[in-house]
């Protein structure tokens, strides 16, 4: 197929959709016809996590495209997610919606600059967490998710030094909690970042029996006001098994959609950024992706996400090293 000229520079599919396409029902056949699997991350708009195949975290969308045997994997979410698909299943063909959705927190990490990082302190074990590039997991020894990030720290022998990145938050998180000093990188997610600890408090009084609850990329006063910190799909579980009816939720704000689905009887405040205008509790890159720009990337295969056989042979490394320490943590 031949790709347009205006779709690369633009990053998407911008073909004209007639007026009397079902978009759903229009994505649900091209599915079935080209045995494709559409995954998405919890952040999504919710229309797109109600028609997705898949909804999950980082580790569950990784874990997930390392065993499907559809023929084309359409993951809605951003770049690097279709990145480490591609890693683990190299002979699929890997389709995102729109190259423009990135991540402030793999992009706040270049690999050169990294690699010049690792150099600088030698006799370090290399931990990333999961949002980075190709190019990034490539120099990396074992690769974690918010979900795991705990376990693999703790798996690492004591007197092993390690280096942490690219998120800071998460970082000093784990540190905190395992006790390990660690050379981490500071980078940071634009979401997580802009939280803030004391609107949050404003809004405890409001709410006085809801409980916080945080994801650890966000900053520690945000962190220590939490009633309960955890991953997506940790943050998620645990409003379903928590006696508290009432929840203040300090990530991004496309996960309420399957808190309320799971939890219809509780009620889910999203918490506010220190800009109140700008809906920073949303991530500008997940919400690039609609049900319109998934339905053209199914229906011409583009965009398609490709990484250099090289840089994909180092990358899978890591991650295969987190599956066999994540042992429990995976639906198998």
């Amino acid at each position: 197929m031949n790709i347009s000229s205006e779709w690369k520079k633009k990053g998407f599919v911008d073909e004209t959709v007639p007026g009397d396409v079902d978009l759903i029902e229009a994505i649900n056949e091209l599915k079935k016809e080209k045995n494709a699997l559409l995954m998405a991350h919890y952040y999504q708009e919710n229309e797109i996590q109600d028609i997705a195949d898949f909804v999950g975290d980082s580790l569950a969308l990784a874990w997930e495209a390392s065993k499907t045997d559809a023929d084309i994997i359409l993951l809605a979410g951003v770049l690097f997610m279709g990145e480490t698909a591609k890693i683990l299943s190299p002979e699929k063909k890997v389709l995102v919606p729109d190259f423009n959705a990135g991540c402030s927190l793999a992009d706040s990490c270049p690999a050169e600059d990294f690699e010049a990082f690792i150099r600088q302190h030698p006799d370090h074990i290399v931990v990333t967490y999961v949002n980075t590039t190709a190019d990034v997991k490539a120099l990396s020894d074992i690769v974690v998710t918010s979900t795991n990030a705990v376990k693999i720290i703790n798996s690492i022998p004591k007197d092993q030094k390690i280096i942490f990145g690219p998120d800071r938050n998460l970082g000093n998180y784990l540190q905190s909690i395992s006790g390990r000093d660690m050379v981490i990188w500071d980078g940071a997610c634009h979401v997580h970042e802009k939280f803030s600890v004391e609107k949050i408090i404003d809004l405890k009084k409001d709410y006085p029996d809801a409980e916080i609850i945080a994801h650890p990329e966000c900053k520690k006063p945000v962190l220590t006001i939490a009633d309960f910190i955890g991953s997506t799909a940790s943050l998620l579980k645990h409003t379903q098994t928590a006696d508290a009816n009432q929840f203040i939720v300090a990530t991004e704000s496309g996960v309420i959609h399957q808190m309320k689905k799971a939890s219809p009887d509780k009620a889910f405040i999203p918490a506010p950024p220190s800009d109140s205008t700008c809906g920073c509790n949303d991530c500008e890159f997940m919400r690039l992706n609609t049900l319109r720009k998934i339905y053209l990337t199914l229906k011409y295969e583009y965009p398609e996400v490709e990484v250099a056989e090289g840089i994909r042979k180092k990358a899978i490394k890591p991650i295969e090293r987190m599956f066999e320490l994540s042992e429990g943590l995976l639906k198998k």
